[in-house]
């Protein structure tokens, strides 16, 4: 069963805010979360957070952080895309 990703408000109007290429690497995360769940070690700088929040780097300047918010259903909430300047780590 594949997981669902959805965006928090906040990363939904950051998302749009991204140049294209920045975009296009976000929806190929999407994609690895979906189908591999929330660790997805080939992404670079991925770590652990805490206990169910991760991030990863989607180049040098930019960072995707999410969360497991429910492991039940498998749903997976992405809450920051943006610098990694003003990252919430």
């Amino acid at each position: 069963m594949n997981w669902t990703v959805r965006f928090s408000h906040k990363a939904k109007k950051q998302f749009a805010k991204l140049h294209e290429r920045e975009q296009v690497l976000t929806t190929l995360l999407v994609g690895d979360l979906e189908s591999q769940g929330p660790i997805v070690p080939q992404w670079q700088n991925y770590s652990r957070l805490e206990k169910a929040r991760y991030h990863c780097h989607l180049n040098y300047r930019w960072v995707a952080c999410w969360e497991v918010k429910d492991k039940t259903v498998q749903l997976i909430e992405i809450y920051y895309v943006g610098s990694r300047e003003s990252a919430p780590y």
